[in-house]
């Protein structure tokens, strides 16, 4: 499994559009795609402006080739891209471990 980690600035004063988006997004576009496992949303404290988008994909292909050259990827764009303050930084990561309590 990989971990797509997404670190997204939006602008400011619109953190409760972008919540309804980011999530509406995630269930109606990115959930639907080949590979997809799970995903996560987190809000920063200190900085409103910033969250943190982790997606669970079966292959890293699944999301830089699969999903990402798919007309999804314009659709999941069109619904949170207005949104961002500058590109998202995105990078994938295996998982070493583990715990959970």
């Amino acid at each position: 499994m990989i971990f797509e980690l997404a670190d997204i600035r939006i602008q400011p004063g619109r953190q409760a559009e972008f919540d309804e988006a980011i999530e509406h997004g995630v269930r109606t576009v990115i959930s639907h795609a080949k590979g997809f496992r799970g995903y996560r949303i987190f809000k920063c404290v200190e900085t409103p402006e910033r969250y943190l988008l982790q997606i669970q994909w079966d292959t890293l292909e699944d999301h830089t080739v699969a999903f990402r050259q798919s007309p999804a990827f314009a659709e999941w764009r069109a619904i949170v891209g207005p949104f961002f303050a500058a590109p998202p930084f995105v990078e994938h990561f295996s998982l070493l471990s583990e715990t959970t309590r």
